[in-house]
């Protein structure tokens, strides 16, 4: 048996892809897997703010269709990426255990974050971290 899992081609969303595919065979021996590298709306606009083209879907949508079209059997997202409600015809079918939270700071002058100003800035192109 072969599954094909959906996913986009950035290498965060690969390496997750193939963490939850090594999973997956290591269960059920004999399963072949095969990630399905599909391009997102998110990942086709470059020249443009998140929140001008539509933060709701915009790295899961054509990953969803796929799905819903049986073009991939599951599809494998980052958390942050889901919209609050799935389309009708998808459920979560698993989050696996999370890896360290932890966001990393990259500073211009090579503080660390407590040597930041107090009325520091700090840049993010995520809307959940304003």
């Amino acid at each position: 048996m072969k599954v094909r899992i959906g996913t986009r081609g950035s290498k965060l969303a690969l390496r997750q892809a193939e963490e939850i595919s090594e999973k997956l065979r290591h269960i059920h021996c004999g399963l072949e897997t095969e990630l399905v590298v599909i391009k997102t709306t998110g990942d086709k606009v470059l020249d443009a703010p998140l929140a001008r083209i539509g933060s709701k879907g915009v790295f899961v949508k054509e990953i969803e269709e796929a799905l819903l079209e049986g073009r991939i059997d599951l599809a494998v997202h980052s958390m942050k990426d889901l919209p609050g409600k799935l389309p009708e015809g998808l459920i979560v079918g698993a989050v696996p255990e999370r890896e360290d939270p932890r966001d990393v700071l990259i500073s211009r002058d090579g503080l660390p974050f407590e040597a930041l100003p107090e009325e520091g800035r700090v840049g993010t192109s995520s809307l959940r971290r304003r």
